[in-house]
């Protein structure tokens, strides 16, 4: 094939603007190529075996390769080799009308944007030919070097491997009508933990499979062979349909190689003309066959076997990425596209074909473009303990919140991988059932149950902040000591909603048993130091902690929680039964205000103490009292939302989609703050005082977690880590003298 620079004529499209090569006509193209295989006013070819469809969909394969390399070539950056192996599959998936797709693979991000382009869905962002689609990559405010959820059409975010198929499960149970395939690459299957995941999923929710895996085995990985890359064909299918698959199907791209290539793994697009089209065919019928196993309630993957940076500049590993030298100027960039370079006519076949499929741009259609219909909570049952009195669970009277919310709202789900009735919170389990298909009353289980209790905290966090990113309600349960397996997925969607386009509900976490209940159990309950991620998080802008001091609190935190959107809130509360210390109306302040004073004596000079969380009051209330009986003052005060306190230069709130940019005033941090000496005190990591820190002008100083020990109990945890009352009041009389 010859290529040429574009001329200006009146067949040129105006979306073509900025295409350097166009090319002659692929063989047939006056037979195949007359009109576009989706009829106008249809969502999709009608038949995956049609010879016009078969050539369509292998010029839509090319143009997702030009259109690739051509943006990752005009910054020399980025990744086109896994996507182009995966071309074929994905046209295919278009022309069928699937337009929900979703990727585990950040590095697939230029084909994505390729496809979103084609469809229109980036005229949204002001993209409107080729030209503004390479200007417009790697930059701020553009198509950024991973996906998120800032892309129209783009259903959820990608780079960290291994998530992908909780946003596809999470929109298979919301949206029970439509499929949601889901790109992995081979590099990424030994990731924690997708196999797993789809498993319990599957066990649980046995009649959703409306969710389609598509693997990419292309033999490598970013930098080297994948690890699966020595598997047969045999054994691979024998791994799927030996963790629960019930239709397999592959499709090698080896079986039709016509060009004698070496190794298992070869590029297509080497092919005569002929067999590419034969290998183009079977890809059609082979996700047209598994979309409609996924739909007739079978759980399927499809597999695409073909060779990484199959049709673009490089092959194997070394395709993965462009470096300095890969400019669109370079000979091998240049023959890359000449090779994939298609005439204009052909372009405006694809672009037709793919502004019909799914019932036009994925930015008008896929189910994250709109939201999720939700019903009303209605009034919450909130019961206010009187201060002073008998001790309660925080956690249990949370309970009894998030039972009504799930009865109130059928898609509401609870995760929990260490299970509700250890946290103290079984009455979520009595009012909502665990999902088994066992039915057992003793053990609150039952198919249709809405507490989903997988011994993973990636498929708990995963499932929940999926359901939350897709728009719907959820909690995700844990121990402290044990989130921090589930966080990177949690983060990834906290990041997500501070850039998506629409409203969302924040998702909530429930973090209870802090490290001071759980370090006496042993080396493996004492991981306090994610609260150091959380802290370091609050100043992305829409991540808030919140730290009630008793079951009253916790109640007033969860009903705030409910009602705010594209959030991450993480509430971290005690198992053990704690004096009651706040009412309603105070926490309701302090979620305000950031802080609520519990205890004030005054005295010749005055400490203050600045506290999170809940065990941790003990000895502060106990140094309060040594220190008054000298004759010094004493403030208590209770930091319930510690990202309130920051200042608003601090945080980065107002580069959120909905944001947040309520903060303390200088005033009121003196008047609840100030004092002659200031020490902030937590059992968990130090960070999350570093906003009473930097604003305090007090002598002061913190006492915080340092290190785990086995102990008998959570007072000689506390002494272990010089969390004491004699430890607070020494230092205390040091600091104002």
């Amino acid at each position: 094939m010859t290529a040429t620079t574009p001329k200006a004529t009146s067949a040129f499209p105006d979306f073509c603007e900025g295409i350097q090569y166009f090319g002659e006509s692929l063989p047939g193209f006056e037979t195949y190529g007359k009109t576009p295989a989706i009829a106008e006013g249809k969502t999709a070819i009608s038949d995956s075996s049609d010879a016009n469809a078969v050539y369509q969909t292998l010029l839509f394969a090319d143009a997702l390769r030009y259109l690739t390399l051509q943006i990752t070539g005009s910054k020399a950056s980025g990744h086109p080799g896994g996507f182009a192996s995966s071309a074929e599959a994905h046209a295919a998936l278009i022309m069928l009308g699937y337009k929900n797709i979703i990727t585990e693979v950040g590095h697939h991000a230029p084909g994505f944007y390729s496809s979103m382009f084609l469809d229109r869905s980036l005229e949204d962002m002001g993209i409107y030919n080729v030209q503004q689609l390479r200007d417009r990559f790697r930059e701020k405010h553009g198509l950024l070097g991973h996906l998120s959820g800032y892309i129209p059409g783009i259903l959820a975010p990608a780079g960290p491997l291994g998530q992908g198929q909780h946003f596809a499960m999470a929109a298979a149970l919301l949206h029970r009508d439509k499929l949601f395939p889901f790109t992995m690459g081979d590099g990424g299957m030994g990731e924690p933990y997708p196999m797993s995941s789809m498993a319990h999923f599957h066990t649980a929710f046995g009649g959703v499979t409306n969710f389609l895996p598509v693997l990419i085995w292309n033999g490598y990985s970013q930098e080297h062979h994948s690890m699966v890359s020595t598997k047969t064909n045999a054994e691979m299918l024998q791994y799927w349909r030996g963790n629960g698959f019930a239709e397999v199907i592959l499709i090698d791209a080896k079986d039709f190689d016509d060009q004698n290539q070496p190794g298992d793994y070869v590029d297509s697009t080497a092919f005569s003309f002929e067999q590419r089209l034969a290998f183009t065919k079977a890809v059609l019928e082979g996700v047209d066959k598994a979309a409609k196993s996924a739909f007739s309630g079978k759980l399927t993957a499809f597999i695409i076997k073909q060779l990484k940076g199959a049709g673009v500049h490089a092959r194997g590993a070394k395709s993965h990425n462009l470096y300095p030298k890969d400019t669109l100027d370079a000979p091998h960039i240049v023959n890359a596209l000449k090779g994939r370079a298609l005439t204009t006519e052909s372009w405006q076949l694809v672009r037709t074909n793919c502004e019909r499929a799914g019932g036009g741009p994925a930015a008008k259609t896929a189910v994250t473009e709109f939201e999720l219909p939700l019903p009303e909570l209605g009034e919450l049952p909130l019961e206010e303990y009187p201060v002073g009195k008998d001790p309660k669970v925080s956690t249990t009277a949370m309970g009894v919140l998030v039972g009504k919310v799930g009865l109130c709202d059928r898609t509401f789900l609870v995760t929990n991988a260490d299970g509700n009735e250890a946290s103290g919170i079984a009455n979520i389990n009595q009012a909502l059932k665990i999902i088994h298909p066992t039915t057992d009353d003793l053990y609150n289980q039952s198919p249709n149950g809405q507490v989903y209790e997988p011994l993973s905290e990636d498929a708990c966090a995963g499932l929940a902040v999926g359901l939350s990113l897709m728009g719907a309600r959820t909690l995700w349960c844990s121990y402290e000591s044990f989130a921090i397996n589930g966080l990177p997925i949690w983060q990834t969607v906290t990041q997500a909603m501070a850039e998506l386009r629409r409203q969302t509900p924040s998702t909530i976490t429930l973090f209870t048993a802090g490290a001071l209940e759980q370090g006496r159990n042993g080396w493996t309950h004492q991981r306090p130091e994610i609260e150091a991620y959380f802290a370091a998080m609050m100043r992305n802008g829409n991540v808030f902690p919140l730290f009630p001091p008793d079951a009253n609190s916790i109640q007033a935190c969860y009903e705030w929680a409910l009602t705010t959107k594209n959030k991450g809130i993480v509430i971290t509360a005690s198992k053990s039964p704690l004096p009651i210390r706040t009412t309603f109306a105070q926490t309701r302040q302090g979620l305000k205000d950031g802080a609520v004073v519990l205890h004030e004596v005054a005295g010749g000079k005055k400490v203050v103490f600045a506290v999170v969380g809940d065990m941790t009051l003990m000895p502060v209330f106990e140094a309060a009292t040594f220190l008054e009986n000298e004759g010094i003052g004493a403030k208590i005060v209770s930091i319930i939302n510690p990202r309130r306190l920051y200042r608003p230069t601090d945080v980065a709130w107002d580069t959120c989609s909905e944001a947040d940019g309520e903060f303390l005033s200088d005033e009121k941090f003196a008047e609840i703050f100030d004092g002659d000496a200031l020490i902030g005190v937590t059992g968990g990591a130090s960070g999350m005082l570093e906003p009473i820190m930097l604003r305090s002008n007090s002598k002061r100083d913190t006492f915080a977690w340092k290190r785990g020990e086995t102990t008998a109990s959570a007072g000689e945890l506390m002494a272990f880590n010089g969390l004491t009352a004699e430890a607070l009041t020494k230092r205390a009389i040091e600091l104002i003298h």
